[in-house]
């Protein structure tokens, strides 16, 4: 029983990361995003972020405005499901962003100062284990899951219904589908018992951007745009959890009437600490940043990140009921 309780701790948090979608968290893939739960679990995460840079935080294609200050409040809302596809661990997500973006850019030729707020594009993503341990399907499967060594598929797509004025360039909405391929990776290391668990993770995606026929007047093309997130992640204790993170980006060039931009090629790291307050409740705090960010035409952006995810399984509350 003692071992069933730690592990209770454990399913909440891992599939409550799953939900935090991460296409809204500056195009990043949050640490522990991709382990594996018991399958038929639920999550509703709520996270809010301050931001700030030279790019909309609200756009993963992060379109640099040489010269520009916005300033973004985020909030994400959601829900997440696991459940089981032919013995695979699977996942299903929609994640809904809004808040409020302010800045001045110059952009199409044009100087804006203005500020924009309401609801972002909404955005769903299935996940699909092909390599590593099965699925969870009982309270045994759980006990005895390891994930070793597991490689997922993913598919995400945005539907642009959020918010858009296309007389300005800083938007929630961005006006075109957009969407991700991509194959996360999870590499255990050493045991996979609570308190001591490291991992080191990573997500190589290939974002894909379709055609705004009406940005400030003109058309705005982008190119796709290859992104590799990292981490490495370690239990401190049964609850307490910390990662070192990076994301590296490249190309996504950005065209408006055919004129060209420049190439993305930059580079983030930063900080992230993750709590389980309980069974059901998780608190995670981060801050990342940019680091080769001194040109103009260079990507700046920072971020301060706190969520609250609420995570719940019929079968771990039923054994909570026993124990009372």
């Amino acid at each position: 029983m003692k071992q069933v309780d730690r592990m209770r701790f454990a399913v909440a948090a891992m599939l409550a990361l799953g939900a935090v979608c991460p296409q809204q968290a500056q195009g990043q893939m949050p640490p522990r995003f991709y382990w594996k739960s018991l399958s038929n679990a639920n999550a509703v995460p709520l996270m809010a972020q301050s931001i700030s840079g030279n790019t909309n935080p609200f756009d993963p294609s992060h379109m640099v405005m040489a010269g520009g200050n916005v300033n973004a409040t985020m909030a994400l809302a959601g829900y997440a499901r696991t459940f089981a596809l032919k013995n695979r661990s699977a996942l299903a997500a929609i994640i809904l962003p809004m808040g409020r973006i302010s800045g001045e850019v110059t952009t199409a030729g044009r100087t804006f100062n203005q500020s924009s707020r309401g609801f972002g594009d909404p955005m769903i993503e299935f996940d699909i284990n092909v390599l590593g341990a099965k699925a969870q399907k009982n309270i045994p499967d759980l006990l005895r899951y390891e994930p070793k060594f597991s490689v997922d598929l993913l598919a995400d797509l945005a539907f642009p219904i959020g918010e858009y004025n296309s007389s300005q360039p800083l938007n929630l909405g961005l006006n075109r589908w957009y969407g991700r391929v991509g194959a996360p990776i999870v590499w255990q290391l050493g045991p996979w018992v609570p308190g001591r668990r490291t991992t080191v993770e990573f997500l190589p995606t290939l974002w894909w951007f379709g055609t705004n026929s009406n940005y400030v007047g003109q058309t705005m093309k982008t190119d796709p745009m290859f992104q590799v997130d990292g981490h490495l992640t370690r239990d401190f204790t049964e609850s307490f959890w910390g990662s070192l993170d990076g994301t590296w980006y490249y190309g996504g060039q950005a065209s408006i009437n055919g004129v060209a931009g420049e190439k993305l090629n930059n580079l983030g790291f930063g900080l992230t600490l993750g709590y389980q307050i309980n069974d059901s409740l998780g608190l995670t705090f981060g801050y990342k940043s940019t680091v080769n960010d001194s040109a103009p035409t260079d990507m700046r952006m920072d971020r301060f990140m706190v969520s609250l995810v609420v995570g719940w399984h019929p079968l771990i509350e039923g054994m909570g009921r026993l124990k009372k």
